[in-house]
């Protein structure tokens, strides 16, 4: 497994691979893998040939106050867990690379509606920093597949509506979150979380269990199943930055025709945020 960083490197051994006839896959990430993004590699060594992994933390898509400088950057272990998964190239670009003439003026990549509410209302800019570096990253190499974790079900809506619009020809797909026993969605964030903050984060997943469990049990009064919902939240000692319900494949509000729903949360924990969600189906 090589570790290239630059972008003239990566397009090399990329073109040497596809001279081949080799099916490229891709799997982005900002780095600190766990066995969310291992999970993600298994499935793209499974639909393609040649599996490049990005490693890029993207100061366009962090907010002012948010920890960009804190972001655990650990690039030898995840060479080592990339290596074990079996992946076949790691890019590991600098910011530099990236952004050779800065970010200030830096042409932006914005997908409207999709992108509105929700983590962009709280987070604003950040879809236009990833829909930014994504595109960018699907530039340079060029994949047939690009394989992303449903964990962050709307910046996956996102890539595949910029993909869509954009006539990218990649296959985006989107893979299931993986969790620790206890429920608790894996993410790189949550080495922030205190031993007893451990304790209690799997009580988002838990909530939005029981938000698909009282609609498909008949509730049809969308607004108090969430307005109880987020008071549980606040009961357990999380500070909620939203909890909404919204059709899974549009994102739009959901109404009494809606189908297929998705149960969307985030969620301050002391100073970590907390991201999940759950799609379920009305009969």
């Amino acid at each position: 497994m090589n570790t290239l960083h630059t972008i003239a490197q990566l397009r090399a051994a990329v073109g040497r691979a596809r001279e081949e006839g080799k099916r490229i896959g891709l799997v982005p990430t900002m780095g600190n893998l766990h066995a969310g993004h291992v999970a993600l590699v298994e499935k793209a060594l499974q639909r393609t040939d040649y599996v490049v992994v990005t490693i890029f933390v993207n100061p366009l898509q962090f907010g002012p106050n948010e920890d960009l400088d804190s972001y655990p950057r650990t690039l030898s272990d995840d060479q080592a867990k990339l290596l074990e998964a079996g992946a076949h190239l790691v890019f590991a670009p600098s910011v530099n690379e990236m952004y050779p003439e800065g970010m200030q003026g830096h042409t932006i990549v914005s997908v409207p509606v999709v992108s509105e509410g929700l983590c962009g209302a709280s987070r604003p800019g950040h879809f236009n920093g990833v829909s930014t570096v994504v595109s960018k990253l699907f530039n340079i190499v060029q994949p047939d597949l690009a394989i992303f974790g449903q964990k962050d079900y709307q910046q996956l809506a996102v890539i595949r509506k910029m993909a869509l619009d954009l006539c990218l020809p990649i296959q985006i797909m989107g893979e299931p979150t993986v969790r620790a026993e206890d429920g608790l969605a894996l993410s790189s964030r949550n080495g922030y979380l205190t031993a007893a903050e451990r304790q209690v984060a799997p009580r988002l997943y838990q909530t939005l269990r029981q938000v698909a469990a009282d609609i498909q049990a008949g509730r049809r009064d969308f607004p108090e199943v969430i307005e109880q919902a987020r008071a549980t939240l606040v009961q357990v000692g999380m500070r909620p930055d939203y909890l909404d319900l919204r059709d899974a494949n549009s994102l739009q509000p959901v109404d009494q025709t809606t189908r297929h729903m998705v149960v969307l949360a985030a969620a301050f924990l002391g100073k970590t945020r907390l991201i999940d969600n759950l799609c379920f189906d009305l009969a």
